[in-house]
């Protein structure tokens, strides 16, 4: 006896509740695939919001990299006096070798500096000064930018070096009155 042969012998009460179940289970199916087309909606947008936030975190981080740099370059540029000058920076620093000079160059236009730039050559200086030389240019109070650096070890004393700089001191550009 098949099952619809049975379902015919039975009695329309049983029929109406057979009937009822078979549709609440199909409401059921229905609302729980719906349920799970909507769970799996929100994970993807969870998913995507946490990538987003992943990079964000990342952009905030280098924003407060970048705004952290922005401000030494602000201080140290703050610290910098109308008469301050490459020769007058290497003075204060106190390095000094057999032989000094400094000639004075034209400086790159930079949006927002001035550049008072010089070439300077320094004889006789052992590598710890002149290790020493280099950081007191580049972390030192005032903004420095060494564009060139040339190193020769001297014939007479090969423990000594021949230094030659192309240093640019940046000042702030005047404001323009309006």
């Amino acid at each position: 006896m098949s099952l619809r042969d049975r379902y015919d012998e039975m009695e329309p009460a049983a029929r109406l509740k057979i009937g009822g179940v078979i549709a609440a289970l199909l409401f059921l199916a229905i609302l729980y695939s719906a349920l799970h087309d909507q769970i799996r909606k929100l994970e993807v947008k969870r998913t995507s919001r946490e990538a987003a936030l992943t990079e964000m975190m990342l952009l905030k981080q280098r924003h407060r990299e970048a705004s952290s740099g922005a401000q030494k370059l602000t201080n140290r540029l703050a610290a910098v006096t109308a008469d301050d000058s490459p020769a007058k920076l290497l003075e204060e620093i106190g390095i000094k070798g057999k032989n000094s000079q400094v000639k004075s160059l034209k400086g790159e236009d930079r949006p927002g500096y001035l550049e008072d730039a010089a070439e300077i050559r320094i004889e006789g200086l052992s590598a710890n000064e002149t290790v020493n030389l280099l950081y007191r240019l580049e972390k030192g109070a005032k903004p420095v930018v060494i564009k060139r650096a040339n190193l020769k070890t001297r014939y007479d004393d090969p423990a000594k070096l021949d230094v030659t700089l192309t240093i640019a001191l940046l000042k702030p550009a005047p404001q323009e009155k309006k």
